[in-house]
């Protein structure tokens, strides 16, 4: 890739398949599963808090700065994202880690923004169709057991007229990159539950959902996708 950020206009994802996921009968995380994992890692999830921003804060920024009315962060983790959303905005957040619940809420309060933060499974979000002007995720759909319901449900949740943003990862366009990261994928999504090498475009069209717009960047590892609340006949 040229250029460090690229349109992606295409119907087509980048490459033919998802790499390194696994199916439901090999191996298959379970919500718990995840729940268990980022309960071992929730400290240093924070921790590290300052080399997730140094690496994607621009990218969150870009993505989630325009965001507006309620909105609902899923998956929202330590409550990374909420630096980046308007003063203006109403912020609910969910996750299924309680731990990383406890200091998404330490984080509104050490920016003095008020909002709720929840424990829900996003693939069955608890909230009446149409309940948000906007709805964002990050790097999420990666954990998910289910993607497809966890986007759907995230279309379902957001008023017809609002955006799902997604910050996303993936397979790089780095040839070199892209081997390693496909060396490691089993070993990663065994110890994390993170499918380190999916596409995040074929997920989010596999789901059904209408992309507006999609842009990649970081040769190909982060891609930033803004989704109409339209959910249409999955594409086979």
């Amino acid at each position: 890739m040229a250029n460090n950020d690229t349109i992606n206009t295409s119907d087509s994802p980048r490459h033919s398949t998802d790499h390194g996921t696994k199916s439901s009968t090999d191996g298959q995380m379970t919500v718990q599963d995840i729940q268990d994992a980022y309960a071992r890692y929730a400290r240093w999830i924070d921790r590290l808090g300052w080399l997730n921003r140094l690496v994607t804060g621009r990218h969150r920024r870009r993505q989630f700065s325009h965001a507006e009315g309620r909105v609902l962060d899923v998956a929202c983790g330590t409550g990374e994202n909420f630096r980046y959303l308007p003063e203006s905005t109403e912020i609910v957040g969910i996750d299924v880690s309680e731990p990383l619940l406890e200091r998404a809420r330490s984080e509104l309060e050490a920016l003095e923004r008020d909002g709720t933060v929840t424990r829900m499974d996003a693939q069955d979000l608890e909230f009446e169709d149409d309940s948000f002007d906007t709805v964002i995720s990050s790097l999420s759909t990666c954990t998910f057991p289910d993607p497809d319901a966890a986007l759907r449900e995230m279309a379902r949740v957001c008023r017809p007229d609002g955006r799902v943003l997604l910050l996303e990862h993936g397979r790089s366009d780095n040839g070199l990159i892209a081997r390693y990261l496909d060396w490691r994928a089993d070993a990663h999504y065994e110890k994390s539950g993170c499918r380190v090498t999916q596409e995040p475009l074929s997920v989010v069209r596999r789901a059904g959902l209408s992309v507006a717009e999609a842009e990649t960047a970081q040769l190909g590892r982060i891609t930033r996708i803004a989704c109409d609340p339209v959910v249409d006949e999955p594409a086979e």
